[in-house]
């Protein structure tokens, strides 16, 4: 069983920064592959970034590709988005997910998902 609580989101300007963090309980963390999702308002949930259960394969959405790093640490249980060259499209709701995996896409893990983290990137 894991929960998941995500911190960081906020308002900042276009081509501003801001750092997401995911707070996971439950000793399985290690174990997941972790990712951030996000939805816009009237959009779908989209993916952003996944890394692996080690750190050592990351993946991507080509909107954040060159913009947004996806790391994790399994002594704090913690997986960030650092988010840089914020855009006005990038704002959304922005969660966290655990278990999912990559085959191609991304697929989430069904049951872990945090409440959500609103970014809003203005112009």
């Amino acid at each position: 069983q894991v929960q998941l609580v995500e911190s960081g989101g906020g308002l900042v300007q276009a081509g501003g920064s801001l750092r997401l963090s995911c707070a996971a309980s439950g000793r399985t963390f290690s174990a997941y592959t972790m990712a951030w999702l996000r939805q816009a308002p009237g959009k779908e949930r989209e993916f952003v970034a996944a890394i692996s259960w080690n750190g050592g394969t990351t993946y991507y959405a080509d909107s954040a590709k060159g913009r947004f790093t996806i790391s994790r640490d399994n002594a704090e249980n913690t997986v960030y988005l650092e988010m840089n060259s914020l855009k006005p499209e990038d704002t959304a709701v922005y969660y966290c997910n655990a278990g999912g995996y990559v085959s191609g896409s991304y697929y989430p893990g069904r049951d872990y998902w945090g409440q959500g983290t609103q970014v809003t990137v203005s112009s």
